[in-house]
């Protein structure tokens, strides 16, 4: 039997590789998982009822691009959030964001751009984009996003002949796992950059409910007001982060008509779309600015808590936005072992989300920290972090 090549050298996956790493005895005798980024606050108590009244909707194939009324919904939430007019047919609903991420590319993605294309990725960077370049024939360019360029990728420092091959740019914000946030000046550099160059945007804005006190601006938002193509960037959003409910699987997608023709197109032969019970679900979410208030709310008091605990440790960086910390060690790997063998407590150590590029790993002296959980063990467990690492 021959198989293919393509992924053969993809590293081990991030959450195997962890469990192996972290498969030590604990001296601990209650733990703490702060490594994945699953909310553990309370979803919306109008899920369950919503579900049970529309039942009936697991009888039958599922709207392959989303129901009506979820298109609705999803094009209120942008038109409230970013002020943007998004009719049904440049809008996608997705089984997950992450579907979304790596689709985009395969209908997107030009099979040639002055020679082999190029899709830029933020380093460190959400898995799913280096395995979506790997699926189209693109090279995978690695762009740093790193305390010096404030944790944000600085495209306009890579090569013309590099930009000039680029097809598609990935980049997260607010980002995971930093939690910075590219504001105005940056989308707008951004899509000027893009439209010198012609390559795609891809913001996956999936963080950008979860932040302290300023919205942050939407890439589309920013393209809209400047008069951009309207094909210059496509936007990904998510239930998961916004309305806790990562189990729902439910995101869309939405762009310039064009795009999102060429994306639904594909959809249409290889797409998974969402139950309509879940639909139903992601319509009331979408609808509803409640819940997420009250969300957001719990997540300001967690901000203020880690800027507690940890504020004097030298190179902490309070996240803008998001739930994560990226805390400084000298080495994530040996740091995330201590942890775990002397306070129980487990985090995932950075380089698992970056890519070694010319000998250096920018995740590799950092640890990535999710801050989840309700908000008592959370504290617990960031103090045990502070004591053990910082102490």
């Amino acid at each position: 039997m021959v198989f293919p090549e393509r992924f053969s050298d993809l590293p081990a996956a991030t959450w195997p590789r962890l469990r192996a790493l972290l498969d030590v005895p604990t001296q601990a005798s209650e733990t703490i998982n702060m490594t994945i980024g699953e909310p553990r606050h309370a979803f919306p108590g109008f899920v369950g009822d919503i579900i049970a009244d529309n039942l009936a909707g697991f009888g039958k194939y599922p709207d392959n691009y989303g129901t009506p009324a979820l298109l609705d919904a999803i094009g209120g939430f942008l038109k409230r959030r970013y002020d943007l007019d998004m009719p049904h047919h440049q809008i996608l609903t997705l089984n997950g964001t992450r579907e979304g991420l790596y689709n985009a590319a395969m209908a997107l993605c030009r099979e040639e751009k002055n020679g082999a294309p190029v899709i830029l990725t933020p380093n460190p960077f959400y898995q799913v984009y280096a395995v979506a370049a790997l699926s189209v024939g693109a090279e995978a360019v690695y762009v740093p996003a790193v305390k010096e360029t404030g944790h944000l990728p600085d495209f306009h420092a890579l090569p013309a002949d590099v930009l000039d091959r680029t097809a598609i740019a990935y980049i997260c914000s607010p980002a995971n796992p930093q939690g910075a946030v590219a504001d105005e000046a940056y989308w707008r550099s951004l899509i000027t950059l893009a439209e010198k160059h012609d390559f795609i945007i891809f913001a996956d804005e999936c963080y950008s409910e979860i932040y302290r006190d300023t919205p942050p601006p939407g890439a589309l938002q920013v393209a809209t007001q400047m008069g951009a193509d309207p094909e210059r960037v496509v936007i990904f959003h998510s239930l998961s982060k916004r309305s806790n409910l990562p189990g729902l699987r439910s995101g869309f997608c939405a762009g310039g008509p064009k795009s999102m023709e060429r994306v639904r197109l594909l959809r249409a032969f290889a797409g998974a779309p969402l139950p309509e019970p879940l639909q139903a679900v992601a319509a009331a979410a979408w609808n509803d600015e409640a819940h997420v208030i009250e969300n957001r709310a719990l997540y300001h008091r967690k901000y203020e808590i880690a800027d507690d605990i940890l504020g004097h440790v030298d190179g902490y960086q309070s996240p803008q936005a998001g739930f994560f910390l990226w805390l400084p060690t000298e080495d994530g790997e040996t740091s995330a072992v201590k942890l775990w063998q002397e306070t129980g407590v487990r985090v995932l150590p950075g380089a698992y989300l970056s890519r070694e590029i010319n000998g250096d790993n920018p995740g590799k002296t950092y640890i990535r920290v999710a801050m989840v959980a309700p908000t008592q063990e959370m504290q617990r467990g960031l103090t045990l972090i502070r004591d053990c690492l910082y102490g």
